[in-house]
């Protein structure tokens, strides 16, 4: 395939999920599927901003992905499996949860003396989701399960910078926009995938509304299956590892504080956001 033929199809793509999200999420901020406060939750700043933007992204994405051209049946069915269970769970946790941050080792330890939160439930059904996806993308047992936690470890990896407006989106388009250029039937998926994060980034950006789990896990989950279906053995294997060193990295070290010290990233993290 031309250079020219990967931009057109990918440009397809983004178009089809951007137009999407943005019929999605005027439709459910119209008649949202609940009472409207049960959508509402508070920012950083303490303003109340929706939660419908997670929603929207979720069901745009999948229908996109479900739509794309030249993607193989296995993997858009891994597609959609991977954005709505993603998400499914995210909004879960967006609904039911306490909004407890207390990070993955935490929800696993609490479970492990019995105590079942929200962030537990999400965890484990991401990541039979990610083994769910990773089985219809792979054929051998290794390759299955390695493409399953690199599934799952994406969906976690971009929520943990769902912290700030924009964060997560802009960390989304950053990681999964090469693969655009390479073509192929993985850019099937992240295309959609990034064409509606990039419509709704405006939303996030004003403080409008906000992607919370369901947004982010799905964003993460269509990224994570885009870089496993290119991928090799070895491939999988190291960004397995690498995604689980971040999760790992995260329970340690703040990802804000991070990229607040970082000129460069403290530029991209605030480029479009309202002042402090």
């Amino acid at each position: 395939m031309t250079l020219v033929r990967r931009l057109a199809t990918a440009g397809f793509g983004i178009a089809l999920g951007a137009a999407a999200a943005r019929v999605a999420f005027e439709a459910l901020t119209r008649r949202p599927p609940r009472e409207e406060k049960v959508w509402v939750r508070h920012n950083h700043r303490g303003e109340p901003v929706t939660l419908l933007e997670g929603p929207a992204y979720v069901a745009a994405a999948a229908g996109a992905v479900a739509l794309a051209p030249g993607v193989p049946a296995r993997l858009r069915a891994a597609g959609v499996a991977a954005a709505l269970g993603a998400g499914a769970f995210g909004m879960y946790d967006d609904l039911a949860g306490s909004g407890d941050r207390r990070g993955f080792k935490g929800h696993l330890g609490a479970l492990a003396h019995g105590e079942v939160t929200s962030g537990a439930v999400k965890i484990l059904g991401i990541g039979t989701t990610g083994l769910l996806a990773g089985s219809l993308l792979r054929d051998k047992l290794v390759d299955k399960v390695l493409a399953g936690v690199v599934i799952a470890g994406a969906a976690n990896v971009v929520n943990l910078f769902d912290l700030r407006p924009g964060r997560a989106i802009k960390a989304g388009l950053i990681a999964g926009t090469p693969g655009l250029l390479r073509g192929g039937p993985a850019a099937g998926i992240s295309a959609p995938a990034l064409g509606a994060a990039a419509a709704l980034l405006p939303e996030d950006l004003r403080e409008r509304a906000m992607l919370g789990d369901a947004g982010a896990n799905a964003l993460g989950a269509l990224l994570g299956l885009a870089a496993a279906a290119r991928a090799s053995r070895a491939g999988l294997l190291a960004r397995a590892a690498g995604l689980i060193g971040l999760m790992a990295a995260s329970e340690k070290v703040s990802f804000t504080k991070v990229i607040a010290d970082t000129p460069v990233l403290n530029a991209i993290d605030w480029l479009g956001r309202r002042p402090a």
